[in-house]
């Protein structure tokens, strides 16, 4: 009886570190995104190194650290990179060795953009101008590092506009339906206090233009870009670049063309003088809004408050009030201030 728990005890303490050994070297798959996993396969590692674990474990890779290295990491000796550097296995950074650890073909990318439909990147069709050269883009373009760029990076050089340069392939500068299938831009609307909403139609301007006429050498393609002055806008920033009189009408004339439906109200100066009420229904009468703004008024809150001095030297109201155009702004007090 002694004997037969003496054997059963020794098949026991025998059996555990075979079980522990399948466990640990078994094929660890790599999960990709947009592709297939990589496997690495235990046992040809081990057959190669004489079943010597410490080669790897914990020189190489670390069982405690859970990094996943970038091809780009792997090509400067990290991970796989230690061993396969094109002496002792074959390089990482061979093109023509990519598909012995990437098996299957790798699949289109979809990239969802706000405002601007789906983007989808086909491998196969750049894979079939390239020979197949997986190294054109990974990792001299495309590292695993890189975070989303906007399309003025991608015109600068930066992911898809390395090639997309108007000379290797079609310009990311303009050609927007070639990537952004069935987009159809929306009108934008701009809210300003004080006047009405101004609103941008896509359809009315692309039916004159292209994209690259605006985009990005007048407009970034991103939300909360800055917003620019009607001031800056007469000299030429923003839609003054087309909206100078010469390509299409002015900023600086009828309010009303952008901003429909505008009813500018009046306006209360407050003065030790009493208040002085200035009526833009009254003035509009007789004058245009490009008569005024924004040579003599600064479409703008906190502008400089003029004195009365200043306006009989021809400064603010005295441009026209001054006996001539209109009532000198240093006759009868009472007709603007209420006293």
């Amino acid at each position: 009886m002694q004997f037969r728990l003496s054997v059963l005890t020794l098949f026991i303490l025998c059996a555990l570190p075979l079980s522990g050994w399948a466990l640990e070297t078994k094929d660890i798959k790599f999960p990709i995104k947009n592709a297939d996993p990589v496997t690495f396969s235990h046992d040809v590692h081990l057959k190669a190194y004489n079943n010597n674990c410490k080669i790897c474990h914990n020189a190489i890779f670390n069982l405690k650290d859970k990094h996943h290295y970038t091809m780009a990491e792997m090509e400067k000796t990290k991970s796989c990179g230690a061993c396969h550097t094109g002496v002792k296995a074959f390089s990482v950074a061979d093109a023509k060795s990519c598909n012995r650890c990437h098996k299957g073909k790798p699949r289109n990318i979809a990239y969802k953009v706000k405002g601007a439909g789906e983007i989808v990147f086909n491998h196969a069709n750049h894979l079939g101008k390239l020979n197949n050269d997986c190294k054109a883009c990974h990792s001299k373009i495309i590292t695993g590092k890189d975070g989303r760029v906007t399309m003025a990076q991608m015109e600068k050089g930066k992911t898809c506009g390395a090639c997309h340069n108007g000379k290797r392939a079609f310009t990311v500068a303009g050609n927007c339906g070639n990537c952004h299938k069935g987009m159809k831009p929306h009108d934008i609307a701009f809210k300003m206090k004080g006047i009405n909403q101004a609103v941008f139609s896509h359809d009315v301007h692309t039916s004159a233009y292209s994209c690259k006429e605006c985009h990005t050498k007048v407009f970034a393609f991103k939300a909360g870009a800055k917003h620019y002055t009607m001031a800056e806008m007469e000299k030429g920033k923003s839609c003054g670049t087309c909206h100078n009189g010469k390509d299409a009408f002015s900023v600086a004339g009828d309010c009303n063309k952008c901003h429909k439906g505008f009813k500018p109200g009046a306006m209360i100066f407050k003065t030790d003088s009493g208040d002085a009420k200035f009526s833009h229904d009254f003035h509009l009468e007789a004058y245009k809004c490009a008569d005024c703004h924004t040579k003599l008024f600064p479409y703008k809150h906190g502008v400089k408050h003029f004195t009365m001095g200043d306006m009989e030297h021809g400064k603010s109201c005295g441009a026209c009030h001054n006996g001539k155009d209109a009532f000198s702004a240093a006759g009868d007090c009472e007709k603007c201030h209420k006293m």
